[in-house]
């Protein structure tokens, strides 16, 4: 599944590897927090190495909805229910700082974008306590929202109502990501793609090391999605969420503004114009169906409910690409950005943007860029110092708790299931995988491409066994969110190693 942002994209020639060399930093990620921050960076005068393996935009920002804005969902009521009004002030502030840059650097760099009017709505009469709990977080923490009913929305989809924000955006995320890497490169900073970072460490010379050789830098930000590195247990203290998106030609109109539900199930709905990016073909997004990594009754579905809701309220509309992207949230939905424990200062991490990241990524950049280049605490805007001295509340504690009791359930239930198959079994059809049973040991089996494979079952970060992605056709893991191709390769997660191969064990 290729995103819409990604066709036609010419991406940016990287820089030849040369392991032992050594930079002021290396940024670990070429997605839009790793970019803004080696940006910034680099107009700082460090100087600067970015390592990715894949390609630049890669993954999350890749998958991207291209929504920038502050009103974000039911965000901010959410944080607003368990917390202090001036962490949700900071939040916003953060955010505000972080969506400023951004459209900042697009106009300095030819990105085109659509100013629009942002929705939070309410599909049923049942989701307009959400809606008017986000109206009011919204208007405590500053944000000019207003409340509108139902016959001030001429949707073509059920609305009971909506809290609106004017003046935000749509914009191609990849093409920022792109002409982010262009600036990077035109200031004589390196990005070298293809390169897979496999560890990182800050004695007794601080280092990353690739699976091309070690390179050395004073500082190095893991700007990967989740950390790639144990320390902290951040692995615990985020949840991988995946989510869709299908493209649509549209022959009528479109609403103009962007909408995402407060109830669910999530339906978010985001115009393409011209003025987004030239050569669309596609005219609406529809995304929603999230749910934690590896723990779904079927990928296939999530999107096949999109495309249904989608031709009922727009009847003409044919689908033109699906994609889905993986983001992390933390458990009060306020990012973690900062130093890593046990970093000694020279290892940085940002994660758990909670499908936000167009305004969270720069907002992490802006604070990691001002610790590494030393400015003075006191000289930091003061939205940092608020959200790098947040208290974890007891309600963040339980939902800490029960994420803990989901991923003991998912990591007994993978075990039992497994055993309860034993090999051989019935060779799976194309697009299929099944988890089976060879000595005590899960074995994961799928037909992709006309080819059948086996490869470990157990995700080699911390032991779970594995679920079959049937939209994607990868192995998922549901403890901890790591993924992996049908051949065992790697793609994301806390996870470090690819899968082991395993003789055939299917029957023909």
């Amino acid at each position: 599944m290729r995103p819409l942002w990604k066709l036609d994209q010419t991406l940016p020639a990287g820089s030849p590897f040369d392991p032992g060399t050594r930079h002021d930093v290396v940024i670990v990620g070429a997605g839009l927090t790793g970019l803004s921050t080696a940006v910034m960076l680099a107009r700082a005068g460090l100087d600067v190495a970015v390592i990715e393996s894949g390609e630049v935009a890669e993954l999350a920002s890749g998958g991207n909805t291209g929504k920038l804005s502050l009103l974000q969902g039911k965000q901010l009521a959410t944080i607003r229910r368990h917390h202090s009004a001036s962490l949700v002030q900071a939040y916003v502030d953060a955010n505000r700082a972080g969506m400023d840059w951004l459209l900042g650097f697009a106009d300095s760099a030819g990105v085109p974008y659509t100013r629009r009017t942002d929705h939070t709505y309410a599909q049923g009469a049942d989701g307009m306590t959400a809606v008017n709990d986000q109206h009011a977080a919204a208007r405590e923490a500053g944000l000019s929202t207003r409340l509108l009913h139902q016959h001030e929305l001429s949707t073509p989809f059920p609305a009971a109502g909506a809290v609106a924000l004017d003046d935000q955006v749509t914009i191609d995320p990849v093409a920022v990501a792109h002409a982010l890497a262009a600036e990077l490169l035109a200031s004589g900073g390196t990005l070298h793609t293809g390169i897979r970072v496999t560890g990182a460490h800050a004695l007794p010379d601080p280092r990353v090391e690739t699976t091309a050789g070690p390179m050395f830098a004073e500082h190095i930000v893991l700007a990967t999605g989740t950390p790639i590195l144990d320390r902290g247990l951040y692995f615990s203290k985020v949840q991988g969420m995946r989510s869709y998106c299908v493209s649509f030609q549209v022959s009528g109109g479109v609403p103009e503004g962007t909408f995402i539900s407060a109830d669910s199930p999530t339906r978010s709905i985001r115009p393409v114009s011209t003025a987004d990016g030239p050569g669309r073909t596609a005219q609406l997004v529809v995304g929603g169906n999230g749910h934690p990594v590896g723990r779904s009754d079927g990928e296939t579905a999530a999107i096949e409910d999109l495309i249904s809701w989608t031709r009922l309220h727009f009847p003409d509309a044919e689908e033109t690409h699906r994609w889905s992207a993986q983001d992390y949230q933390s458990h009060n939905l306020i990012p973690f950005v900062g130093a890593l424990p046990r970093g000694l200062g020279h290892i940085r991490l940002a994660t758990g943007y909670a499908k936000w990241g167009l305004s969270n990524a720069p907002a992490a950049a802006l604070r990691l860029t001002e610790e590494i280049i030393g400015t003075r605490r006191s000289e930091r805007p003061s939205w940092m110092i608020r959200i790098g001295t947040r208290l974890t509340v007891p309600a963040d504690l339980a939902r800490g708790a029960v994420e803990g009791g989901k991923v003991a359930a998912a990591a007994t239930k993978g075990w039992v299931e497994a055993e309860s198959r034993p090999v051989p079994v019935r060779q799976p059809d194309e697009g299929e995988g099944v988890v089976a049973n060879r000595g005590g040991r899960p074995v994961a089996i799928s037909t992709v491409d006309g080819v059948t494979r086996a490869v470990s079952a157990v995700c080699t970060h911390l032991g779970g066994v594995l679920d079959w992605n049937d939209a994607e056709c990868t192995w998922d893991c549901p403890l901890h969110a790591s993924r992996f191709a049908a051949d065992g390769t790697r793609i994301e997660g806390p996870a470090l190693r690819d899968l082991d191969e395993i003789p055939r064990v299917a029957e023909g």
